[in-house]
């Protein structure tokens, strides 16, 4: 492995951001690697999620759990891949990317990650803003108003508040970041237990046996119990496409490969299994007691008619969404906007861009969601991204047998990367054919049995040109 020092000479840049981390900042142990996917999994959309899967796909509660759990044991297997190079050579997900891409050519997976990343940064602004909402509601028994794209005035003012809460949280650097997330990692799980027991017993202790069969299709078979299994996977391995990706921009911050993988095996499998039981066992729970499928647990818990759960409930799930946003969204776009000009944009100039954007996005999110529904939207952008995983993949382990140069990443006008000017073609050919097979899965009808199966296979697609392209030439 090589020294933490990059020259920097003509074409290297002089920014921090994308640098690669030194000894001393590699002060992330297993437990703050298990926080950023307590904060990954424990946010609102991500219960949403879970909760819609549940409802749309008829199948059972166990059937629908099973699929999560393995769904959280395979992303563990393809993070830990992923964040090798990030953890051995210290360097972000922008930068890696340059030695498959090139050094230009990887401003494009960059940018599509970063525009990932600021679209859902945007929406789970939002989805916060609704938690602050329901602390408003809930103290002052303000409500409704005119509308405006879906938003009342409490709601909007809770936006634009969650909104600034966020840039001044990365104002303060990734210290408080990484403190903000241990802090509001842990808690979310005692309101969701709280909110369990408040609905076990409205439920007369119903709840249970509810769980199994209160959404379950009365016309299932194995068939539609089995592509439902796998629609669920498909789906939640599409949710954690981006996070996969650059997750080397969090694993670069680790002491060493076995605080990383022992981050990610508490952190993956307990987290998807805890938080997956108990949004199972709270829709189902809400629709024994209140006669229909709620997927927001913050509407849920405005109906308990209990101030004191409802203000502990808004303000965890407020700290819980923000941590998702911190971790998943907020650094991988200001990584990529970055690098789009790395002498240029600072960290901070990156986060104001990304929250510039945020800011429309969240506030048009009401309309969106309407029109195409969650999962069509998850499975599009996993099926979006997957090449470019597999590009990675293979060129890092099968192609270079996971050594890199990492001066040469740095190199912006010459070295092993920068192929035909900044550009490798073999791997532009695998994404564009890949990414477009893999949307087509989600969107083609005649391609709809594919569809649980669309991040795999244009992760496969993609990393398999990519191979046969670079062997032959």
């Amino acid at each position: 492995m090589q020294s933490n020092t990059v020259q920097h000479g003509a074409g290297q840049e002089a920014d921090d951001t994308l640098h690669p981390v030194t000894p001393e900042e590699k002060t992330w142990g297993w437990f703050a690697i298990f926080n950023v996917w307590a904060n990954d999994i424990q946010s609102l959309f991500g219960y949403s999620l879970v909760a819609s899967l549940f409802i749309s796909y008829g199948v059972s509660g166990w059937t629908a759990f099973a699929a999560l759990i393995v769904a959280g044991l395979f992303v563990m297997f393809l993070v830990n891949l992923s964040g090798a190079a990030g953890e051995r050579y210290g360097i972000p997900y922008p930068v890696l990317a340059r030695a498959s891409m090139g050094t230009a050519g990887a401003k494009l997976p960059a940018v599509l990650r970063a525009t990932v990343a600021v679209f859902w940064y945007g929406v789970q602004v939002y989805f916060a803003s609704t938690a602050l909402a329901l602390l408003i509601r809930s103290v002052t028994g303000i409500s409704g108003g005119t509308e405006v794209l879906g938003l009342t005035g409490v709601d909007w003012v809770s936006f634009v508040i969650v909104w600034a809460f966020h840039i001044w949280i990365f104002w303060r650097g990734m210290e408080w970041v990484e403190t903000f997330l241990n802090i509001a990692g842990p808690f979310v799980y005692l309101v969701m237990i709280g909110l369990v027991v408040v609905l076990w017993i409205k439920a007369d202790g119903q709840l249970l046996s509810q769980a199994q069969t209160i959404f379950v299709n009365p016309d299932a078979t194995w068939g539609t119990e089995f592509n439902g299994f796998i629609a669920i996977i498909g789906t939640m391995v599409a949710y954690f496409a981006a996070v996969m990706i650059n997750f080397s921009d969090f694993s670069r911050y680790a002491r060493d490969k076995q605080a990383m993988t022992r981050g990610n095996l508490a952190g993956l499998p307990f987290n998807m299994i805890l938080f997956s039981a108990l949004a199972l066992l709270t829709t189902a729970g809400a629709a024994v007691v209140y006669g229909e499928a709620i997927i927001n647990p913050t509407e849920i818990v405005g109906r308990t008619d209990s101030v004191l759960l409802a203000v502990i409930a808004a303000i965890t799930f407020f700290a819980a969404t923000v941590g998702i946003n911190l971790v998943a969204n907020f650094i991988p776009a200001v990584n990529g906007i970055a690098n789009l000009a790395p002498t240029k944009i600072s960290f901070r100039m990156a986060g104001l861009i990304t929250s510039g954007f945020a800011l429309v996005i969240g506030g048009l999110w009401t309309a969106f969601i309407s029109e195409f529904g969650i999962g069509g939207f998850v499975n599009t952008l996993g099926a979006t991204l997957a090449p470019l995983y597999g590009i990675m993949i293979v060129d890092y382990y099968l192609l270079r047998k996971q050594e890199l140069n990492r001066d040469d990443l740095y190199n912006m006008e010459g070295g092993a990367y920068h192929y035909s000017g900044g550009w490798h073609g073999n791997a532009l050919l695998a994404f564009a054919i890949a990414a477009v097979f893999s949307v087509a899965t989600v969107w083609v009808p005649v391609l709809s049995q594919l569809a649980g199966y669309a991040w795999v296979i244009g992760a496969a697609l993609g990393g398999a040109i990519y191979y046969l392209r670079c062997r032959a030439s």
